[in-house]
């Protein structure tokens, strides 16, 4: 059992315009976006929307062949991920493997915002496309 999960980090969700997207989060809701950041490894803008104690992250792709492009493509826009808050990233992925849970990342990378992320398979989770982040 993975014991170090802290809370709900964020739900990324694929957008087309985070511009267009922005609209209804802050007109609507009244929700504000704080950061924009282009993370270029992965291909993405993405746009972060505290609510509460967690966020909404709108992703909006930078190439075709891009993640969140494929996923627009094959599904439309809409919740692309929900991300778990970890204290030690590492040790939760180790954790994880030993547990026979399929990974898509073994080891973490960069992910917005400065913070380490490492996916887990959908096949693994029941079809939700997971992340882990610490930050």
């Amino acid at each position: 059992m993975l014991e170090n999960v802290q809370k709900i980090d964020h739900i990324g969700i694929a957008v087309t315009s985070i511009a267009e997207a922005a609209k209804f989060w802050e007109n609507t809701l009244g929700l504000k976006i704080t950061a924009t950041e282009e993370v270029a490894e992965q291909k993405v803008i993405t746009a972060f929307i505290p609510c509460g104690d967690s966020e909404v992250e709108l992703l909006q792709a930078t190439a075709e062949d891009s993640p969140i492009a494929k996923f627009i493509e094959s599904k439309g826009c809409g919740i692309q991920h929900i991300a778990f808050r970890v204290d030690d990233i590492e040790a939760a992925l180790a954790e994880l493997k030993a547990q026979g849970i399929r990974l898509i990342d073994e080891k973490p990378r960069r992910g917005a915002g400065g913070a380490q992320i490492a996916f887990l398979h959908p096949k693994a989770t029941g079809g939700v496309l997971l992340e882990l982040c610490q930050r």
